[in-house]
């Protein structure tokens, strides 16, 4: 029998201590042969990211030992702020960075007894996308040097496996420099040439990139370095084919497409125009597919190298992500059914195929595909959830007050034991994703169930300028941050109301960064949200463009039409700028060691409230960054979100 309740109150499995004890999150994974690695960020261990193997015996095991034996590896980089690849690993030789010293390290997984050898020095440098040279005994790296005045300057480095460069730091050398950033190197498997991506002020990789090729000397630096593409477009993951072909992904033609490039050998005597003049790029299947995504991160590799004739990769369409093959020779592509999406890595090894993935039911997970058996090898969470509570994602779209199309997935509340009154809707939270040029995904999320079971809706919303609906889309946000998005979040409130789902009165808008600046924004110009919920988000563009990080310190000029500082637009889109417009009650849950969006951004908005006497609230959360990582902090975001939202709307539990 199910009881009625009101909406908000329903009890729910789903307790908040499940949101951090028995989750995890998963990324980084990757082959070594037959073993299958990955980093599992632990929040009831303050954060802190493990690198985990499973071996062809089927034991997932802990890899790192401690660090001087005494501590506990945090494999994490903190390049771009954002991090991402921290580690590479090739024949059980592991690389990696440490999140509590920047430093690099080598572990020998055959040689347990050698320990962990530090390979750089303690010297304000951060090193990230590492890729392992074992011909020359050496790991090419990205590094983000933090010494000297100014802006942090990025480059390319060798760095010894030896230890020597731990010694010596003239030792860590500098292969590539003169770019204001530079990423995703890639080695031939011959190991002769060397890949990478680069890009320049103001630009971001996902606005316009190069794509660099150079041949090696027997000492592992540059030789001769081309760029192979450098037209308006993004580039995304150059990776080697195992003959030794380049495959690339662009959206020259509007969407990320997948490129090949062929004819690499040098000739004796070639110069590198002859040599340029012989190579063959094409695209391997025109369509208006996704295969890869905006580089927030270090390490994308959303496509791998199945056999010598096969691509193993995965695509958004649509609202949806999906997995394949596509043929090296002809382009032809072939969905694998597999009852999972891709939402990460994917990576394969002698036709094993293993992928971070979700699906309607399931959470996060790794998964793996081999002989045609599909097997999960680690979940993200340990809570079992009965199929009746669970809220599945139903992808709609609206039109916008403009006229065109929006993208979301509601999610109506759910519980086998209750349901609200007949003369009752429910109340609705709006969830804006961060980037802004990111996308929200349908899969199973523990922390959208902990809403709906609790009889609260839920839209996600894929505003324009989110990835996965080609270029032109995620390009309509240019010059219309902070109110086309708003617009979008709004008119899909709307949408819901006039169907209705979801009861008009009591509608929040919540999000995290530039999400956290739209909720400000929307809270500043639209009447329907009646609470608000802004994590790290933005309150003044100006005075972010002057203290934020190098790489989003010009992003903001082209998100909102203008690089000039002086322009009016800049206050004009500052949620701190319409304070007054502002009425409907307010939470702000921030970190105080926050290096994208300084905790000053939260201050400022808290105090200019309550000089209005406007309902606000602030919470700062002691040694948390961009993004809340530590399980008390994460327990505490939602519980005090929680009872703000029954608070303001009078819902009594």
């Amino acid at each position: 029998m199910t009881e009625t309740r009101p909406f908000g109150t329903w009890d729910s499995p789903i307790k908040v201590a499940d949101l951090t004890a028995r989750t995890v999150t998963l990324s980084q994974l990757r082959v070594d042969a037959d073993a299958t690695m990955w980093v599992e960020g632990r929040p009831g261990q303050g954060g802190r990211n493990v690198l985990l193997r499973r071996g062809p015996g089927g034991i997932t095991e802990e890899v790192l030992p401690m660090i001087e034996g005494t501590i506990l590896p945090d494999v994490r980089t903190r390049v771009h702020e954002y991090g991402g690849r921290a580690y590479a690993v090739q024949d059980g030789i592991v690389v990696f960075s440490h999140a509590g010293d920047d430093r690099v390290y080598k572990y020998n997984v055959n040689k347990p007894g050698d320990g962990i050898v530090p390979l750089t020095e303690l010297d304000g440098r951060r090193f990230g996308d590492f890729e392992i040279a074992d011909v020359r005994e050496s790991v090419y790296a990205v590094c983000e040097d933090h010494r000297g005045e100014g802006e942090a300057k990025n480059y390319l480095v060798s760095i010894p496996l030896d230890g020597s460069g731990a010694r010596d730091p003239k030792l860590v050398k500098t292969i590539f420099s003169g770019t204001d950033f530079v990423m995703a190197p890639t080695l031939s498997p011959d190991g002769t040439k060397l890949a990478w991506i680069t890009w320049n002020h103001p630009h971001m990789p996902w606005t316009r990139a190069q794509l660099h090729v150079a041949s090696l000397d027997f000492e592992g630096n540059i030789d001769r370095d081309v760029v192979l593409i450098d037209d308006d477009v993004a580039v995304y993951e150059p990776r080697w084919t195992l003959r030794g072909d380049l495959i690339h992904v662009d959206d020259s033609n509007g969407w990320a497409n997948l490129y090949r490039t062929e004819g690499f050998t040098w000739l004796e005597g070639e110069d590198v125009n002859a040599w340029v003049d012989r190579l063959r790029t094409r695209r391997l299947h025109p369509s208006d597919k996704a295969f890869s995504h905006p580089h927030w991160q270090l390490g994308l590799h959303s496509f791998d190298n199945l056999d010598e004739d096969h691509l193993i990769c995965s695509w958004a369409e649509g609202a949806y992500w999906h997995l394949g093959t596509v043929r090296l020779d002809n382009g032809q592509l072939e969905t694998w059914d597999t009852g999972w999406w891709p939402v990460g890595n994917v990576a394969a090894y002698e036709g094993r195929v293993v992928m971070l993935a979700d699906s309607a039911a399931e959470t996060p997970a790794i998964v793996e595909i081999s002989n045609g058996e599909v097997e999960e090898l680690r979940s993200s969470t340990w809570t079992d959830l009965p199929e009746s509570i669970v809220s599945k994602a139903q992808a709609i779209d609206w039109e916008t007050r403009d006229g065109e199309v929006s993208h979301g997935y509601f999610y109506p509340p759910a519980s086998p034991d209750f349901v609200g009154p007949e003369d009752e809707l429910p109340p609705l939270i709006v969830m804006i994703h961060g980037g802004p040029t990111s996308a929200s995904r349908p899969g199973l999320n523990l922390f959208k169930q902990y809403w709906t079971s609790r009889g609260f809706a839920v839209l996600d919303v894929n505003h324009r300028g989110s990835t996965g609906w080609g270029r032109p889309y995620r390009e309509r946000l240019n010059g219309n941050w902070g109110v086309m998005d708003v617009n979008d979040a709004a008119d899909g409130v709307q949408y819901l109301i006039d169907k209705g789902l979801v009861d008009e009165k009591r509608v929040a808008i919540r999000g995290g960064s530039a999400g956290g600046f739209a909720t400000l924004a929307a809270l500043a110009s639209s009447s329907v949200f009646t609470a608000g919920t802004s994590l790290y988000g933005i309150a003044d563009l100006r005075a972010l463009a002057r203290d934020t990080h190098k790489f989003e310190s010009r992003y903001l000029g082209r998100l909102i039409g203008s690089h000039d500082l002086s322009d009016p637009i800049w206050d004009e889109r500052s949620p701190i700028n319409h304070i007054e417009n502002i009425e409907a009650p307010l939470l702000l849950l921030q970190g105080s060691d926050d290096k994208v969006v300084p905790p000053s951004q939260a201050q400022m908005m808290k105090e200019a409230l309550e000089a209005l006497g406007r309902t606000v609230e602030l919470k700062i959360y002691e040694g948390e960054g961009h993004g809340f990582v530590r399980g008390e902090t994460i327990r505490d975001a939602f519980k005090t979100e929680l009872a703000f939202y029954r608070n303001t709307w009078g819902i009594k539990k």
